[in-house]
């Protein structure tokens, strides 16, 4: 990169940062009113994930900060465990700092794929229906009405239409006022319509205040270490469950937005190192009582729409808000909390996108899933709903796998491909042979009904002398998948049907030499494809009839 060049990305990281700063406060301050704590926890959180992301992460484009997904977690965990106790701050940073853990155990580990636990369709499902419950827990601060409590849906929207007569017109006002500018910013580009919006509120705060609506109060911002409060007798699995939870969704979140970005610009990604650094950044955030972060995808696609080219705009981002906290931190504290509120529901508004449900419809894929995601959430909370949710969909992969599907193969005409009879009736079946192939991998819950099944295929006819089971799909066997084989293999032999495999994986092909089951010498496992397999049965009868002759 000359000289030249390499100046204009610095500007142009300067920039960025600079107007990232402005998105960044606003949103710190309101995801601690999301997950009860106080502001000072999400700006203390946002200046440890700026600096530690900025100086030991992988992604050019990354913002680490609170995000509204892990404060809701966060609120969940912290009212499970503390209720509404004055020890919940103390809670928090211990869930925080747990959580730190296991993302550094998983570094550790090297547990980098961790993310895929959680299916797209589960994520995405599970964020639209994360926004719905945060939107609706905003609306006492955009409106005035009684603080809500719990995370059930319609018991939320029934506690909203019981105390709708409560509602304070001059907070509703401003709520709704702050929200339809955020929008109407959105047709401008590059126009912050946060800072936008929080210019406004401050400099009418006086006139709002006097008018009874509050605003987000004193600001005490002490970054000083503290041990979290450990937990009690029988607090210690939830808490590890709800610190387990928090590594899940975070690193879900995170890693989503590193890996698009990454493909967008082509970029590599290293995903232990961002392990070890999220890992990092949330135990620091955890002693100093801070909110857990993450890669949010809002912060991190703005900052790339900034002009933002290296790691350098996350660090200008951090010396920006801590000049802004020191400077500026009495006009922070004159922020009306209808405008936070606002800013929060605009943030999360994205994710109310039908459109991201599309591709599960025109594809006829995961659309159970997706929207089991979604009443799960609504129905049983953040938490339970997030869980449920990773279950359902490790069900339904099981059930999937467990299932008995076996195709027949015939040989294509003039060809040398052997496909599915039942998808192409024109494709012939070699005279004397059964070529058999499992859909799914075999491995202990579904070897044997795979097995039942071909020998009821086998049964169909009375002319076999030859079985070839094609492995493409099995990279690797279970002990139970290997002993269901060779079962299969000894009930073939008793009946004088040979049997050979074809398409196996290097490992596998060791794994039954050393397994030695009936019939399956080295001969048998040597063919790469169906064709050699065909071709080898072929010569193998004919020697065997003209020894016979």
């Amino acid at each position: 990169m000359s000289n030249a060049a390499a100046s204009s990305a610095r500007i142009a990281d300067v920039l960025a940062g600079l107007a990232l700063a402005g998105l960044l406060v606003p949103e710190a301050v309101a995801y601690s009113g999301i997950a009860g704590m106080p502001p000072e926890a999400g700006v203390v959180a946002l200046l440890i994930g700026l600096l530690c992301y900025g100086v030991l992460g992988t992604s050019r484009f990354a913002i680490v900060s609170s995000t509204s997904s892990s404060a809701a977690v966060l609120a969940a965990g912290t009212l499970l465990l503390a209720g509404g106790g004055a020890n919940r701050t103390a809670v928090a940073a211990m869930l925080v700092l747990l959580g730190g853990l296991c993302f550094l155990l998983a570094g550790a580990a090297r547990l980098g794929g961790l993310s895929h636990l959680i299916a797209r369709p589960v994520l995405r499902g599970y964020t639209f229906g994360l926004a719905i419950v945060i939107a609706l827990k905003q609306l006492p601060h955009l409106g005035g009405w009684p603080a809500l409590h719990g995370d059930f849906v319609p018991l939320l929207i029934a506690d909203l239409v019981k105390t709708s007569g409560q509602v304070h017109v001059v907070t509703l006002g401003t709520g709704l006022s702050a929200l339809l500018l955020l929008y109407a910013c959105e047709r401008v580009r590059r126009l912050p319509g946060s800072l936008l919006v929080i210019a406004l509120g401050v400099a009418a705060s006086g006139w709002l205040a006097a008018r009874g609506v509050p605003l987000t109060g004193s600001i005490q911002l002490q970054l000083t270490f503290g041990m979290p409060a450990w937990p009690g007798d029988g607090q210690w699995l939830p808490s590890v469950e709800l610190a387990a939870a928090l590594l899940l969704i975070l690193y879900a979140e995170s890693y989503s937005a590193i890996r698009g970005f990454a493909l967008k610009h082509n970029d590599a990604v290293a995903p232990n190192r961002d392990l070890l650094v999220l890992g990092l950044a949330n135990v620091l955030s955890g002693l100093c009582q801070g909110m857990p972060v993450g890669a949010g995808y809002s912060a991190t696609s703005a900052n790339e729409a900034s002009g933002a080219q290296s790691r350098l705009a996350g660090l200008v981002a951090a010396v920006t808000v801590l000049l802004m906290v020191w400077l500026l931190l009495r006009w922070i504290e004159r922020i009306p909390l209808a405008v936070l509120a606002a800013i929060v529901i605009h943030a999360v508004s994205k994710s109310w996108r039908l459109s991201v449900f599309r591709p599960y419809l025109q594809w006829k894929r995961d659309r159970l899933l997706a929207l089991g995601a979604v009443i799960a959430v609504l129905c049983l909370g953040i938490l339970n709903g997030l869980l449920f949710a990773i279950g359902f969909s490790l069900i339904l992969l099981l059930r999937q796998l467990a299932s008995a599907r076996v195709s027949v193969l015939g040989r294509l005409a003039n060809s040398h491909d052997f496909v599915d009879i039942a998808q192409h009736p024109n494709a012939v079946q070699p005279a004397g042979m059964l070529i058999l192939r499992p859909e799914e991998p075999l491995f202990f819950a579904n070897a044997e009904s795979m097995m039942t099944l071909a020998r009821k295929l086998i049964e169909q006819r009375n002319d076999i002398r030859q079985v070839i089971l094609s492995l493409e799909a099995s990279p690797n066997l279970d002990s139970t998948a290997l002993e269901s084989l060779g079962d299969f293999s000894g009930w073939l032999q008793a009946r004088g049907i040979g049997l050979r495999v074809a398409r196996l994986k290097d490992e596998t092909r060791d794994l039954l030499q050393r397994a030695a089951l009936p019939q399956l010498s080295s001969q048998a496992l040597d063919s790469w494809s169906v064709e050699d397999a065909v071709l080898a049965s072929i010569d193998a009868s004919s020697a065997t009839g003209n020894r016979t002759e």
